[in-house]
């Protein structure tokens, strides 16, 4: 991890993780699917959706980011409409667990979401993060043009290079589809749920190292 993360800042600063399945309360299915942010040629708002496992965590960590204007816990990748999270976590609707975030690429470029997006989890793990398994959970980029498409393979292909991690990089690198906003009580949930022993002892732990990783990238 230690290398990981050296190569992580190099590449970072050259372009300018236990589980979260466990038992919820149950809720009303409230979905609705949103729209792919619409850019004209002259607007700085682009949007990248990332899946590296437990949605709450990758928000937490997302929402520091100078430039990053939201950021929005979803479903994407599968074949239901409008699912709730209680069929995603069944690992049958095909959806992973992702966030949409849109930023501003006059603060903040592509290059450097994908250097957050390696440091945020475990990208050589298949179909799983930590305890959480299934392909709900799986080390994902859903690129939004070819430019993305091509930035996230040149990095992966560099990444399983450098041997950064003892096992090949398995992160999925595919067209982004319909995104499917998760129920309320997902949005911003570190900040709204700090108090809760995941958010003390899984979520925490991974915000302080990313803070270190990225602290001149960090909102004021």
């Amino acid at each position: 991890m230690k290398k990981l993360t050296l190569l992580i800042v190099f590449a970072y600063t050259n372009t300018f993780f236990t589980s979260c399945a466990q038992k919820r309360t149950d809720y009303d299915k409230n979905n609705s699917t949103l729209s792919l942010t619409t850019l004209n040629s002259n607007s700085t708002m682009d949007t990248a959706t990332f899946g590296a496992g437990c949605f709450w965590c990758v928000e937490a960590q997302f929402q520091l980011l100078t430039g990053v204007v939201s950021v929005t816990s979803g479903f994407s990748g599968g074949t239901v409409k409008n699912p709730a999270y209680k069929e995603v976590c069944m690992g049958t609707t095909g959806h992973a667990e992702v966030c949409q975030i849109v930023f501003d690429t006059s603060k903040i470029s592509y290059e450097e979401l994908l250097a957050a997006f390696w440091q945020t989890h475990d990208p050589t793990q298949l179909n799983r993060q930590g305890n959480d398994e299934g392909t709900q959970y799986r080390s994902v980029i859903f690129y939004h043009s070819e430019t993305q498409r091509n930035l996230a393979e040149k990095y992966k292909k560099e990444l399983n290079a450098s041997g950064a991690w003892d096992k090949p990089v398995v992160t999925e690198i595919s067209s982004a589809g319909a995104f499917y906003k998760a129920e309320d009580y997902h949005q911003n949930y570190f900040n709204g749920n700090g108090e809760q022993p995941y958010c003390q002892y899984v979520i925490q732990p991974k915000v302080e190292k990313f803070k270190k990783v990225f602290k001149d990238k960090l909102k004021h």
